[in-house]
């Protein structure tokens, strides 16, 4: 066989076998949190429970994106690594006078609840930092024992 046939039929193949893998895009870095921004001090109004769950959620989806299950299977993950942050945000609300009462929900318009909203947020936010850190190819924020720094 004469060496173009060779470099031809192998050009080929490869060609062929390229159809059957998935169109892989170098991503959008510009998307990608920045984790080096200073987190808020304790106590600033910028602290609340819901930027510590929000923290919490962001860095545990970044870490946790590069695994080959689907987004919302990850998205649960995170919800899980995030349990006590969200149940300190809870607590605080519960604390707070006329927080158990049942209000509409400004986004579906159905009954809800503080802590029910604050779940939904959750799902959502795990979800939307999952897709991201996938679309943009972004890193993981630095980890320390086995977790995630700046969550705690």
């Amino acid at each position: 066989m004469k060496p173009y046939a060779i470099v031809a039929a192998l050009s080929a193949a490869l060609g062929l076998a390229a159809c059957n893998a998935p169109a892989r895009t170098g991503g959008n870095a510009k998307i990608c949190a920045d984790f080096t921004v200073a987190k808020p001090t304790p106590g600033s109004p910028a602290a609340g429970g819901g930027a510590a769950v929000d923290e919490c959620v962001k860095r545990w989806a970044y870490s946790l994106a590069p695994s080959r299950d689907e987004a919302d299977i990850v998205a649960e993950a995170v919800k899980a690594a995030c349990g006590t942050q969200l149940s300190a945000w809870n607590q605080q609300t519960v604390n707070q006078p006329g927080a158990a009462g049942e209000a509409t929900s400004l986004l579906t318009g159905e009954p809800t609840s503080p802590l029910a909203e604050h779940n939904a947020y959750v799902a959502r936010r795990a979800l939307f930092y999952v897709v991201q850190a996938r679309a943009g190819s972004c890193p993981a924020p630095p980890a320390k024992d086995g977790a995630p720094e700046g969550v705690g």
